[in-house]
């Protein structure tokens, strides 16, 4: 399986090594801000991941991919086009395609990702937007509800095609989640595959955030912009040990 971050831009060493303790063959690579990458989350071309996925592959028929966050919005593009794939896992995912973020940012608004060269269609974020703040630190769920609105013509056309997806699609989603409406993205992918007859788990928890913690994995992995992310750590630590059994039936685990 790959194990992808978000706007962290970290390996995913700790998660990797939690699930190679259950038997997989995980890997986790750096999909921005390396050498020969674009420097934040700006038109990275999907065909950044096919090394890994290709790797994988070769070693199993029972290919997946576990993204979190930004990396959940590219397993989830990547299961569209990749029928390889027979699980993937969105943590706190988005339902749409979200512009460029991260280093390198300069105002202008770009696609997060591309595909042969060509941006994919994204929502924009909205520059009246007003930041809020808890702790000291920026609230951005307002940014992602606010653009949605703005940009309401430009949603259907960035939402991700996920009736396309054929592996089975495990999702989760924080209620106190800060950074975005996970919450909210998780019911649009799964009614949207129900629309078109195919199943989707989706685990919540009203009281966690961004980033859910499986057994094994330290409080707080390092990394990431200063930014609120909700939930507690007694929270998140919960629905990770309430999620893990799911998970390991979805990678074929146990």
């Amino acid at each position: 399986m790959l194990v992808l971050a978000g706007s962290s831009g970290r390996i995913e060493a700790d998660r990797v090594r939690v699930l190679a303790a259950q038997g997989a063959a995980a890997m986790s690579i750096r999909w921005f801000g390396d050498v020969g990458q674009p420097a934040g989350i700006d038109r990275v071309p999907l065909e950044t991941f096919a090394p890994a996925l290709d790797r994988l592959a070769s070693l199993s028929e029972h290919l997946a991919v576990v993204g979190t966050s930004r990396g959940a919005e590219a397993a989830l593009l990547l299961s569209v086009r990749d029928a390889r794939i027979r699980a993937v896992a969105g943590l706190s995912p988005s339902s749409v395609v979200w512009a460029n973020v991260g280093p390198g940012a300069d105002g202008v608004h770009r696609s997060a990702w591309s595909e042969k060269g060509i941006s994919l269609p994204f929502v924009p974020y909205d520059d009246e937007w007003v930041p809020v703040s808890t702790g000291g630190q920026p609230v951005y769920r307002g940014l992602y509800e606010q653009s949605l609105r703005t940009f309401g013509d430009r949603v259907d056309k960035a939402r991700i095609p996920v009736e396309h997806i054929t592996a089975r699609v495990l999702l989760t989603a924080g209620g106190d989640d800060l950074l975005w409406p996970a919450d909210r993205f998780a019911a649009e992918i799964s009614e949207r595959r129900a629309a078109h007859g195919l199943a989707t788990e989706v685990h919540t928890h009203a009281d966690a955030g961004h980033r859910i913690r499986f057994p094994g994995e330290p409080a707080s992995p390092g990394g990431g912009m200063a930014l609120a992310r909700g939930g507690t750590p007694e929270a998140d630590a919960e629905f990770g040990r309430q999620v893990w059994p799911a998970l390991l039936d979805l990678l074929l685990l146990r």
